[in-house]
């Protein structure tokens, strides 16, 4: 008796549990709409959306369709999302938005799209940084170019006590694009003096490293010795 009651209730659990994540992740149609944005169908995107799909249901990781589109630069199925009003600022468990996303990883088009659709400018990532921050890192100069010119904040200091200017030379290979990067910063007024968490200076930092032509633009910015 004692087992068949048991068995009773780990059932019920079992139900309520696969009722939660069945709510959590959608239906039939939203599992459709994920898997067309991931593939890039369009058509397929516009169709569930259509047939009631809802636009930001989202899967096990947290991830809306958008940023599952994103996370593979389907450009076209992001598209069709953000027209149709996807949330650009929505942020999976990892506090990945698909305007953070796009940003970091250099998805240009997309992050065009998500600027023109309300994106958070002063949205963080999961270290506390601006989309600037890791764009700067990675060496993306049209992207660093969009994000300065939408009005992202060049001084903004992440949990690391690292800025943009600070990423790009730290983390930085020093070569042409992180020089013209560094250029773009030093134009939009980053603070050539701001230092880290340890009070290392940004010029401190490219010295130390060997970066001669982004040591001249920070001397030439007022970087002090």
């Amino acid at each position: 008796m004692l087992f068949e009651r048991l068995t009773v209730y780990l059932g019920l659990i079992a139900a309520m549990f696969a009722s939660i994540t069945s709510a959590a992740n959608g239906g039939v149609l939203e599992e459709q709409l994920r898997a067309a944005a991931e593939h890039g169908n369009a058509a397929q995107v516009e169709a569930a959306l259509k047939q009631g799909a809802s636009i930001d249901a989202r899967d096990s990781s947290g991830a809306t369709p958008l940023l599952i589109a994103t996370h593979k630069n389907q450009v076209a199925a992001a598209k069709v999302l953000i027209e149709a009003g996807a949330d650009v600022n929505a942020k999976d468990r990892i506090k990945d938005s698909p305007y953070l996303y796009a940003g970091a990883r250099g998805h240009n088009e997309i992050l065009r799209a998500t600027l023109a659709h309300g994106a958070d400018l002063k949205s963080t990532n999961r270290y506390g940084g601006t989309a600037l921050i890791p764009a700067a890192e990675r060496g993306h100069v049209e992207t660093v170019r969009l994000l300065i010119a939408a009005g992202v904040d060049v001084n903004h200091v992440n949990n690391l006590h690292w800025t943009a200017l600070l990423e790009a030379i730290l983390l930085g290979r020093g070569g042409p694009e992180h020089v013209e990067i560094v250029r773009q910063l030093v134009a939009a007024k980053a603070d050539v003096n701001l230092a880290d968490g340890e009070g290392v200076t940004p010029l401190q930092h490219a010295r130390k490293r060997g970066y001669k032509q982004i040591e001249e633009i920070l001397l030439g910015a007022g970087a002090r010795h």
